[in-house]
């Protein structure tokens, strides 16, 4: 026997879900065996420990910095260090100058350097450029990919950026450029004009013909940089290699970044959005010098352009449209808001010239320890043997066989789901996270109270268990998802206004809350229904959840082919699935059924043309609305009829006596 379309698909939600499960866990196994992940989610700083570096600001001899740059110096810092994928670390102001940073494990060299490294932006003008084709063609790959560009168009990229590796490796073959393919620079540069095409020397002509833009900078080749000589770097974000003047402006002159909407001269919006430079008054005048002498050059030639170096690569290198006289200079570009805003935060704080030593460096150990660990794992336990033993209680064999089930299921996926964010992102499991995960608990059981109790609804309406299930889940589904909607959006307003370990209980809420929605969707419902058409659960078998008593009413199917008669009103549908007539049907064609109440008595079949007349004496409602009704419904539209007619009757009458009169 075929099974039915419920059945069928609960069947594919399954097979979904375990494909998803195998998924995880053969991805999680592989980082495993390869030493670059582990089966237990990496934990943060409270409870496994890690190590704690106090830096000192190094200043000239003389000078002081103050709280704001102090401030904005651990901002800088915070940046860097969550840029390596180090979750979870403390970065704070120690004494009136010294950063305490305090990462969980060990931190590997780069993160040393990143810490340590000043933030120096700078202004340069632009000598020449050229296009790293073959890393230009990879990011417009990846842009239009994310853009939603067609199957066809990617595909077209695809065999160009092909074509163009081809050629640029055939050019490698023919040999790198060497200073003696260059001339000599025609005289010295002229003072103060950091345009002048003299700076380029042999050298630097071969460095930026050579240069890619996958060249890693390490720390110490940023710093070595010369304000006062040419450099050769790169934009990452369109592959762009840019042979850049000494520093025009250096980045401590900027006094604030804003960003908003971009404006046409009448006032109107573009659409776009701008990134506003504002200069303090030191900086105002020398962009002004910079600005004047760049706008003299043609628009399409390099040398009208400047690029903005932030720790050895450009951020931007836009045109120079104008002479900017009061020291605000706005950057266009058909930016987007994300696009303007992030452009903004680099420059107001990427222009800190400070860097820092470590003055000391120390293990730490867990600043909760392992008590407090095992405390945590311990409140959750509890939790999830309380939720179960609640479940049991209040739906018997059902939470046995779909909510405990559940638990497992969604207690794996969470703990896969931390292991892998662990090996990809760095993420690190805090105290406040195991909260997070904890509270959890009854977030997700209460989406079985919902569901279940939604069944049990339908049921006593009179519908058979298969018919209950869909139409509770039905109506249980947008309850569901509108409770997990609220905890999502509290979620992620929380993540983005905390910081420290909140963000932590942030995240493991927000993401075990997306995770209920899987389980929900893909688990629980599907073994619903598959439950739905087991002879135990649907004809309400003691300690099923779903008996007579439990639903705290007589059902109306006994099993073996019995039936009874019951305190609930149940619709003609649920009758005829089960091949027995209603007990008004009943009523009527067997004077002693008043008298003979008992289960085991076998009740004769629906009457069709008894059923067609009932129906006729209520015309006026749809039948699909009629089709939806219940037994008592229907009774209580039919007396309102004949109620109706009566009256219209009496009413015929006495305007007939009035008239004889």
């Amino acid at each position: 026997m075929a099974a039915s379309k419920p059945v069928r698909k609960a069947r594919a939600a399954l097979v979904a879900l375990f494909v998803l499960l195998i998924g995880m866990g053969g991805l999680l196994a592989y980082g495993v065996q390869q030493d670059k992940a582990q089966w237990a989610p990496l934990l943060a700083l409270d409870l496994e420990g890690g190590t704690q570096m106090v830096l000192s600001p190094q200043v000239d001899e003389g000078e002081e910095i103050d709280d704001d740059q102090l401030e904005q110096a651990v901002e800088i810092i915070r940046q860097r260090v969550d840029g390596t994928g180090v979750a979870e670390a403390e970065i704070a102001v120690q004494g009136a100058e010294n950063v305490v940073v305090s990462l969980p494990g060990t931190p590997d060299e780069e993160t040393r350097e990143l810490i340590q490294a000043s933030a120096d932006m700078e202004f340069r003008p632009v000598l020449k450029s050229r296009y790293d084709t073959a890393f230009a063609e990879e990011v417009s790959l990846r842009e239009a990919a994310e853009d939603g560009a067609s199957e066809e168009e990617l595909a077209e990229l695809e065999e160009f950026l092909e074509q163009e590796s081809q050629q640029q490796e055939d050019e490698e073959t023919e040999g790198t450029a060497q200073p003696e393919d260059f001339p000599e620079p025609e005289g010295e540069p002229e003072e103060g004009n950091h345009s002048d095409p003299n700076w380029i020397t042999p050298e630097i002509a071969a460095e930026f013909e050579n240069y890619e833009c996958t060249t890693e900078l390490s720390m110490e080749e940023r710093s070595a940089q010369d304000p006062d000589a040419p450099l050769v770097t790169c934009n990452p974000s369109t592959g762009e290699v840019l042979l850049l003047g000494p520093v025009d402006v250096d980045g401590e002159y900027i006094n604030d970044a804003s960003w908003g909407a971009e404006s046409r001269p009448d006032g109107s919006t573009t659409g776009a959005y701008e990134t506003v430079i504002h200069f303090d008054n030191a900086g105002t005048e020398l962009f002004r010098e910079t600005s004047q002498r760049l706008y003299s050059f043609p628009e399409g030639d390099d040398r009208n352009r400047f690029g903005i170096v932030l720790d050895g690569q450009v951020i931007v290198a836009p045109n120079m449209r104008a002479v900017i006289t009061d020291g605000n200079a706005s950057i266009t570009g058909g930016y987007t808001d994300e696009e303007a805003q992030t452009l903004a935060e680099q420059l107001r704080y990427g222009s800190l010239p400070i860097s820092f030593e470590i003055e000391s460096e120390q293990q730490i150990s867990a600043t909760l320890g392992a008590d407090q660990l095992r405390m945590g794992l311990l409140a959750g336990i509890i939790g999830l043997i309380l939720t179960a033993g609640y479940a049991i209680y209040q739906y018997r064999a059902l939470a046995l066989a779909v909510t405990i089930p559940s638990l497992v299921v969604v207690a794996l996926i969470t703990w896969w789901a931390l292991s892998l964010l662990g090996w990809s992102d760095g993420y690190r499991l805090s105290m406040a996270g195991i909260a997070g995960l904890i509270l959890s608990i009854g977030l997700t059981a209460d989406s079985f109270v919902v569901y279940f109790e939604r069944v049990k609804d339908e049921l006593r309406e009179g519908r058979s268990l298969a018919g209950a299930v869909e139409a509770g889940w039905a109506r249980a589904r947008r309850t569901i998802l509108a409770s997990k909607a609220v905890n999502i959006i509290a979620a992620v307003v929380l993540y983005l206004v905390a910081v420290g370990n909140v963000r932590g209980f942030a995240f493991t809420l927000g993401l075990t809350a997306l995770i209920d929605v899987i389980l929900v969707f893909l688990f629980t419902h599907p073994l619903m229904q598959v439950l739905a058409r087991r002879r135990f659960f649907a004809s309400g078998k003691r300690f099923s959840g779903l008996s007579a008593k439990e639903l705290g009413v007589d059902v109306l199917y006994k099993g073996a082919g019995r039936f009874a008669r019951s305190n609930v009103v149940y619709s003609e549908q649920a009758a005829a699935a089960v091949g027995v007539g209603t007990d008004e049907e009943t009523t009527a064609e067997d004077p002693t059924a008043e008298e003979e109440k008992k289960p085991s008595r076998k009740l004769p079949p629906s009457d069709p043309e008894a059923a067609a007349a009932r129906r006729e004496e209520v015309p006026d409602i749809p039948e699909e609305e009629w089709a939806k009704m219940t037994i008592a419904e229907r009774r209580r539209a039919r007396a309102k009829a004949q109620a109706n007619q009566a009256d219209a009757e009496q009413a015929e009458e006495a305007e007939t006596k009035e008239a004889d009169n």
